[in-house]
């Protein structure tokens, strides 16, 4: 009978430690989403493995910038989170940029590129750099000059966009870019917890979690990319000092010359987030921890606990994804007809 009565009250606790998990997940997944298993679709740019192949070499090709040093992986390392781990990267002329470097993983998944969200999409997004003059410092034309001087680039082109009667353009290279991007998501531990994993998630991870929720992060951070989306004054209740809130940069207001969005930013997308420090637009902050208790301040007015920062720092490790498998291409040679770069040491 004793061994009964212990068999049934084991039996009860495990049911019952069930149902909170699966009423923490039931929640999560009212708020979050699990990343798609293929890639996502984009208006007007399908997905092929030509344009793939033809996205990852122009993606990693320096002599799309003036200077033909600087490619779009300069600033969006795959190994190192998909940026470049610096406070703001470094382009043409070996020039500081205004604005720390977002991660490409998962990219494709904000409703919008850039913190001000000036690009709606990666085909636009992929335009700017190549034409700043902080970044690449080139012009459509040179840009366009210089694939068609390589035949394979040529081939790769034609291939990618068929039909086409002039399909080297700066367009469908934006467009390839794209597509490639695209591929680069990363499921983590946190997907498999939300599509049933229950083993997936640390308890602390967990934990962490219901305090992200509890505390009110999701009014930002939601969605797949847990952020991404939405446009939000950073320091709502509380604005951080200026080194960490630069006062020369008004964020979305550049965009739109509204007063209301001054030093209002795109939502951050966490995912992969503990390992794309340094943190913010500026750059400022290096520790995940401080990042935490920041936001916790300037956006809901919170005094976090050190106990309650690591419990939400254990999940947002759980964010933290599989790199897709990514072969170095091999790049066409140059021709006597390719432009030479343009060597600069300042701009």
């Amino acid at each position: 009978m004793r061994r009964l009565l212990t068999l049934t009250l084991a039996a009860t606790t495990t049911l019952a430690g069930a149902a909170v998990a699966d009423e923490l997940r039931d929640t999560a997944l009212d708020i979050f989403k699990a990343l798609p298993s293929t890639i996502p679709a984009m208006p007007d740019n399908p997905a092929t493995p030509e344009k793939v192949d033809l996205g990852k070499a122009l993606f990693f090709d320096p002599r799309l910038s003036a200077s033909g040093v600087f490619s779009c992986y300069s600033c969006h390392n795959l190994t190192t989170g998909g940026d470049d781990n610096m406070e703001t990267s470094v382009g043409h002329g070996w020039q500081k940029g205004p604005r720390n470097s977002p991660t490409v993983l998962n990219a494709v998944l904000n409703e919008a590129q850039f913190w001000d969200g000036r690009a709606d999409d990666l085909a636009a997004q992929a335009k700017g750099p190549i034409q700043a003059g902080v970044e690449m410092a080139n012009t459509p034309e040179n840009v366009v000059t210089t694939l068609k001087s390589m035949p394979a680039y040529v081939d790769w082109f034609s291939a990618s966009f068929p039909g086409e009667t002039d399909p080297v353009n700066f367009d469908n290279m934006a467009k390839a870019i794209e597509v490639f991007e695209a591929t680069l998501l990363t499921p983590a531990p946190f997907d498999a917890w939300l599509n049933g994993d229950d083993a997936a998630l640390t308890a602390e991870a967990k934990a962490g979690l219901q305090l992200f929720m509890d505390k009110g992060c999701i009014a930002c951070h939601s969605g797949v990319n847990v952020g991404g989306h939405g446009y939000y004054p950073f320091g709502l209740i509380e604005k951080p000092g200026a080194e960490i809130l630069p006062p020369d940069d008004k964020g979305r207001f550049a965009v739109t010359d509204t007063v209301d969005d001054e030093y209002v930013f795109r939502a951050a997308p966490l995912r992969n987030i503990a390992v794309t420090a340094p943190y913010f637009h500026s750059g400022k902050v290096w520790d995940l921890k401080v990042a935490v208790e920041i936001m916790a301040e300037s956006q809901l007015g919170e005094s976090l606990e050190p106990e309650e920062t690591d419990l939400i720092v254990a999940f947002l490790h759980s964010l933290t994804g599989t790199v897709p498998t990514v072969t170095l291409p091999v790049l066409p040679p140059e021709t006597a007809g390719t432009p030479h770069p343009t060597i600069s040491i300042m701009p």
